[in-house]
């Protein structure tokens, strides 16, 4: 009998301990991870959770062609629309080329999301009257945080505009600056002493004096009820609550003053704005560049039309005599402000710059906001599903009902056909399950990967695809008891045979799941997500479980020995007899030797 190959298999004969304590080591330090992020759970699909699921096809009818940047901004604008409504977990992403899915979980009006999403977005330029960061109710204030001082000049011979959220402070403290560091008026800043400035209190530093309120520099003569009810608004408005975030300024009329929310370097401020001067639609063009030149680094270029260029002179002459922050205007998108840039000077020709310490995606997405105060693109609406949680529910219990009962099936077999080898079987199985179980919780928070009917229907394809690496594998080792061998060097010797035969099916497998994924729209990529995963976690958990657990179960006796319930029983295999050569003894008296002795 030929003796096993030494080597790289004598070596992982010997040594199978150290690939099973990877892998325990593997799923320790994943569920940990898991219980670390507090997210225990996959997260639900629509289909499974219930909610509402809006497929939009983009059409090229507005002078933009469909590409990549184009397809970003899109999806950037109406993630900002669709999570203005107060939606924490909606999710806004691509598909294909040009395809948007946007994912709204239930408890969430589908209606008004359905007209949010594809509609033309509201980009105006309205001069700030006050602000000051929202600080919550149960929060002490932090008289230390600034992030309102003036920056140096720019060292650009063009007019320009500085971005004051990112902009170093230079400016000494004064009696004006609220709890967060804030100006919010005109008189404060004369009057008010350092305690009051730390109060916090909205109707002492946080609110409008009588002498520069922001509803009376707005109203401009309007009556006194809604100068005293957009004072009320602004003391009330707390824009740390998302809830508060969802209404703030969004049915404002451009002629009018109104409150609204913004954050800037992750702080959220609340604003009172005048009226609308400048609309988004008079800003012709603008782009993200480098300033080589100065220290400026990343700026925003802005090109106003004819009459956009006029309004633009006219508020930032106006806006350049002010104190802070009554000469900066915000960049009002959809009643968010996404930018509150001062004024040093009177910017004419229509063109202006907006500098400041911003990255260049910073920039990038503030130009691309400039340029496409509407979207760049429009939609056309190619389907709507909402599913109830009750029938998300009803569906969740059939997917699961349907793996149990292939899983059962699986294991009926196992045990009725390998005995005691089923046992190697299920435990691989288990091992897989949980880290099919541990990765869709992480890629959950991670990728936004959602967990649904499809990708259900792709979990329980594997249970087959799993099981089957198994049986190549132990029918491998019974061939080779089959032609006489033992065990233990039947183990390593199948395992070339069949490592080859598993790589070929898995990598088939995952090649069809990646084409599927690449080519497909829509839930059925949840289908060919699962099953790639699944497909590649076959060959973690066959490389480094089963392989080496069959190594350390050839050296106990009942496997090593053929018992009938181990599944390796030579007599139930029908396997040969083996060979053995013996010497003719020499001479003439030597008989006749029967050449099967054994």
């Amino acid at each position: 009998m030929a003796a096993p190959k030494r080597g790289r298999s004598a070596s992982a004969q010997s040594k199978p301990g150290r690939s099973l304590a990877l892998i325990l080591i593997a799923i320790v330090a994943l569920t940990g991870g898991m219980f670390a992020s507090g997210h225990t759970t996959p997260r639900l699909g629509i289909d499974l959770a219930g909610g509402t699921s809006i497929t939009l096809k983009a059409k090229a009818d507005q002078g933009s062609a469909i590409n990549k940047a184009n397809m970003d901004t899109a999806v950037d604008i109406m993630n900002r629309r669709v999570n203005g409504l107060g939606v924490s977990e909606a999710e806004v992403q691509t598909q294909g080329t040009d395809n948007i899915i946007v994912n709204i979980p239930r408890g969430t009006n589908s209606k008004e999301a359905q007209e949010q999403v594809g509609t033309t977005a509201k980009l105006y330029f309205r001069p700030v009257l006050a602000s000051e960061a929202s600080v919550p109710a149960s929060a002490s204030p932090s008289p230390s945080a600034s992030s309102s001082g003036s920056s140096s000049p720019s060292p650009s011979s063009s007019a320009s505009s500085n971005e004051k959220a990112s902009s170093p402070s230079s400016a000494s403290p004064t009696a004006g600056a609220t709890s967060q560091g804030r100006a919010v008026t005109d008189a404060l800043k004369a009057d008010a002493t350092p305690s009051s400035s730390a109060s916090g209190s909205p109707s002492s530093s946080g609110s409008p004096s009588s002498s520069a309120s922001p509803s009376a520099s707005a109203s401009g003569g309007a009556d006194a009820t809604a100068a005293a009810k957009l004072q009320a608004e602004y003391a009330a408005l707390d824009c740390s609550k998302p809830t508060a975030r969802a209404t703030a300024g969004k049915k404002a009329k451009p002629g009018e003053p109104t409150v609204a929310c913004g954050q800037i370097d992750k702080v959220w401020y609340k604003y009172v704005l005048g009226p609308a001067a400048v609309d988004g639609t008079e800003v012709k063009k603008a782009q993200a560049v480098y300033d080589t030149q100065g220290a400026s680094g990343w700026q925003v270029q802005m090109n106003f039309n004819g009459s956009g260029a006029k309004k633009f002179a006219d508020i930032t002459a106006e806006l350049s005599k002010k104190q802070q922050p009554q000469n900066e205007f915000g960049i009002v998108l959809d009643g968010e402000v996404v930018s509150s840039p001062y004024v040093r000077q009177s910017i004419t020709g229509g063109q202006a710059e907006i500098s400041g310490s911003f990255s260049q995606q910073e920039a990038q997405s503030l130009a691309n906001m400039l340029s496409y105060g509407a979207l760049p693109l429009s939609f056309q609406e190619q389907s709507v599903t909402t599913v109830t949680a009750a029938l998300g529910g009803d569906q969740l219990h059939a997917g699961l009902l349907a793996g149990a009962i292939g899983l059962a099936l699986v294991v009926i077999y196992l045990v009725v056909y390998y005995r005691g080898l089923s046992l190697v079987a299920m435990a691989s199985l288990l091992v897989s399950a949980i880290l099919t179980y541990v990765i869709m919780a992480l890629l959950g928070p991670a990728i936004g990967f959602a967990l649904n009917l499809p990708a259900v229907c792709g979990a329980i394809v594997a249970i087959g695809i799993t099981a089957d690496s198994f049986i190549v594998y132990f029918e491998r080792i019974r061939d080779e008891i089959r032609e006489g061998r033992s065990l233990r060097p039947a183990v390593e010797r199948a395992w070339p045979r069949a490592r080859r035969t598993i790589l070929v099916s898995d990598f088939v497998s995952f090649l069809a799941a990646a084409v599927l994924f690449i080519v497909t729209v829509g839930k059925v990529r949840g289908f060919a997500f699962t099953l790639g995963l699944t497909t590649v976690l076959d060959v973690v958990v066959v490389f480094l479980f089963t392989k080496p657990l069959m190594t350390l179960l050839a050296r106990r006796k009942f496997f090593a020995n053929g018992h009938k319930w181990s599944g390796l029983d030579p007599k139930s295999l029908g396997a040969k007899a083996p060979l053995r050569r013996t010497r003719r003894p020499a001479g003439p008296a030597a008989g006749p030797v029967d050449p099967k002795e054994a």
